[in-house]
């Protein structure tokens, strides 16, 4: 089984301008998932970007570097303008990681394309873990996903699903009780051709009310294969107590491999 894995890496932040070239321990931060990427089983890693700096720095440290248009809405398009550029094959495997991402593991990254290589009905495979605290289910900014007994999505929503009704009948607290929770975690592994389709779909009515662009693909059919994460991803980097946090993790060695 062969896949590839593709960064997309934008400069632009609204909290962290030039995010992708923070430096981590000596290091920009998209090195740092460059190389988590390299440790993987993927035959191919490369960073698409919209911005010659990044670019720059890229080819510095040996990366592979696709340019891509500034004008892409979502990372999703960005993808599918790399392997565009690249000739990838409508039955490849791509596995979207994130730029901002330094303590990847490639352990997930292994497996979230595996998955999608042994479910053939599947165009998109992406990962989950089990929520076990209250706040975090009632978080809209925590994802849960509810999957069938097969392993594929039923639905993503940033509301608690599937809903309580009888927990909050009975004005009770905690975690609800007889049901497992799962939290989305956002490492997507794409068939090629899912992803040519993808661009040509226009927004649906639920990725616009909830903010989520996997919706798109469940619209249109699609069938998206869910598994627990073998390990879990560490968060990434969103703010500056983000990028201080993990700063303090690589300088110490930890997640370092």
């Amino acid at each position: 089984m062969s896949f590839s894995v593709i960064i997309p890496a934008r400069y632009s932040s609204s909290r962290l301008p030039g995010k992708p070239l923070l430096e981590i321990a000596g290091k920009p931060m998209i090195q740092h998932v460059y190389e988590r990427a390299l440790q993987s089983e993927a035959r191919e890693v490369v960073i698409a970007t919209d911005d010659m700096r990044i670019l720059n720095a890229a080819e510095r440290f040996g990366a592979k570097v696709v340019m891509t248009s500034p004008d892409h809405l979502s990372g999703t398009d960005r993808l599918e303008e790399a392997v565009s550029k690249l000739g990838y094959y409508a039955d490849d495997i791509v596995v979207n990681v994130q730029g901002d991402e330094p303590l990847i593991p490639p352990r997930v990254i292994n497996q979230v394309a595996h998955n999608l290589a042994a479910e053939p009905t599947a165009g998109i495979a992406t990962l989950c873990e089990p929520i076990e605290d209250e706040t975090a289910l009632y978080n809209p900014n925590v994802v849960k996903v509810v999957v069938n007994s097969r392993g594929f999505a039923m639905y993503f929503s940033r509301a608690p699903i599937p809903w309580p009704r009888d927990h909050h009948l009975q004005n009770l607290s905690g975690m609800p009780t007889g049901i497992d929770y799962y939290r989305h975690i956002g490492i997507y592994a794409y068939r090629v051709k899912l992803l040519k389709s993808f661009v040509q779909w226009p927004p649906a009515p639920q990725e616009k009310a909830e903010s989520l662009e996997q919706l798109r693909a469940m619209w249109n059919g699609e069938q998206i294969h869910v598994a627990v994460a073998d390990e879990l991803p560490p968060a990434g980097v969103d703010t500056e107590a983000d990028l201080m946090r993990v700063r303090a993790l690589i300088e110490r060695g930890i997640s370092e491999s």
